[in-house]
């Protein structure tokens, strides 16, 4: 059996991304004082046509709709390294990183 094609995203530090490829962050603040719930989503993901993308997604925990941001980069590093930037700004202020399980396939 062939598990290439099922762990060829994993490789090395993030492997030859030919193939499927998602980092996927969530952080969330809650203020008990203010009453206020917020939650930040941070992914980098190919586009369509190969671009890589960072999105943004942001909003109230229990509130509607949220707002969603798109910054396309050169390349998979430069996304990442925009992932890594927005994710220690917002642990700078108050947010907490949320363990998220991303499906298997």
């Amino acid at each position: 059996m062939d598990i290439a094609p099922a762990t060829r995203h994993i490789a090395g530090r993030f492997g030859d991304m030919t193939g499927p490829f998602h980092v996927h962050v969530r952080l969330e603040k809650i203020n008990h004082h203010h009453r206020q719930k917020s939650y930040v989503t941070l992914s980098v993901t190919r586009t369509l046509f190969g671009e890589w993308c960072m999105v943004q997604e942001s909003g109230q925990i229990d509130g509607g709709a949220g707002l969603r941001r798109c910054l396309y980069v050169a390349d998979q590093e430069a996304a990442l390294g925009a992932l890594e930037q927005k994710k220690t700004r917002k642990q700078k202020e108050g947010y907490a990183v949320i363990p998220v399980q991303m499906g298997l396939f």
